[in-house]
């Protein structure tokens, strides 16, 4: 029986290179569950999936490995890199420091507009929460994070925490996906809102501290119990 494909050709529909397509599509694979961590990498079956040769597979996977996606073992070749308790409190440090920072300088320069998208995020992560399509609740999420970056008004936070948020995407969907913490989300969500929109900037800081240490430990815990399994 012909195994599943699970990765959709690439469309040249775009001006961006077949070598950055490659890799948008393979790392949205990886982020989304598609790949999964420890899975190897087949260089001539990830072309054959997307409608490619293996030259860009090949440039996309290299890439991959120096973004901490992919990890390459001598005379075995590509895997798709394993999530360690290490590598979640390393990110989940540096994104609590830095998303509170950019929390409490939201809370004192955010425009009017601005509040009112941060709203509007919150109301949609509430409606998409009542149904069942958790890669768009992962996408709405990360939206609400971005407009707080934006209206922290330093440009250097925004690129760094931009930066950040591919490894940070990666970790959403499992963290969004257990039981009860889209719900206990939402409701942080909402707090950190009104911290803001008072123009409080330190309960907006720890707020947002706490949103971060909430989402990592129900990270772990959700990998422990998918290893305990």
């Amino acid at each position: 029986m012909e195994e599943q494909r699970r990765l959709l050709p690439v469309k040249l529909d775009s001006y961006k290179p077949l070598r950055e397509m490659v890799f948008e599509s393979l790392r949205e694979a990886i982020i989304q569950g598609l790949l999964r961590p420890g899975e190897r990498l087949m260089e001539l079956q990830l072309a054959d999936e997307l409608g490619v040769s293996r030259t860009p597979v090949r440039e996309a996977i290299r890439k991959l490995e120096l973004e901490g996606f992919v990890v390459m073992v001598p005379r075995k070749g590509a895997y798709v890199a394993g999530i360690t308790d290490k590598d979640i409190t390393d990110v989940f440090e540096v994104r609590a420091a830095l998303e509170s920072l950019a929390a409490g300088l939201a809370a004192e320069r955010i425009t009017e507009e601005e509040m009112e998208k941060l709203e509007r995020s919150v109301v949609q992560i509430s409606e998409i929460a009542h149904g069942a399509d958790i890669h768009a609740l992962v996408q709405e999420d990360a939206e609400f994070h971005e407009i707080i970056y934006r209206a922290s008004r330093n440009k250097r936070l925004t690129q760094i925490l931009t930066n950040l948020q591919e490894q940070i995407q990666r970790f959403r969907l499992t963290t969004l996906s257990r039981p009860g913490r889209t719900r206990e989300a939402l409701e942080e969500h909402r707090q950190l809102v009104e911290a803001i929109s008072e123009r409080n900037a330190e309960l907006a800081q720890r707020l947002a501290w706490e949103h971060i240490e909430n989402a990592e430990n129900s990270l772990l815990c959700a990998l422990r119990e998918e290893n305990r399994d």
